[in-house]
C-alpha cells in the first residue's frame, strides 16, 4: 500500500462501496480499507484508496460525480 494514497473517508461502509464502485466503473482501481474499531464497530471510519497515478482524477470523480 506504499503507492496508494487516500481520496475518501466515511464512517459508513456503503457511502465508500458506492465511491469504490464509481471509481472502478471508470478504470481507477481502489480499494477500501476498514479503519473502524473491531470491538464494537462504532468508532472509526472507512477509507477508499487509489494508486498514486489515479489520484486527481479519482478525486474529481467523487468531487463531480458523487453525491449523498
Amino acid at each position: 500500500m506504499e503507492n496508494w494514497n487516500k481520496v475518501f473517508e466515511t464512517p459508513t461502509q456503503v457511502r465508500a462501496e458506492i465511491v469504490k464502485g464509481v471509481l472502478e466503473e471508470h478504470e481507477i482501481p481502489a480499494v477500501v480499507l476498514n479503519k473502524k474499531e473491531t470491538v464494537y464497530q462504532i468508532f472509526g471510519y472507512y477509507e477508499v484508496h487509489v494508486q498514486h497515478e489515479n489520484l486527481m482524477e479519482a478525486t474529481n470523480l467523487i468531487q463531480n460525480e458523487i453525491t449523498f
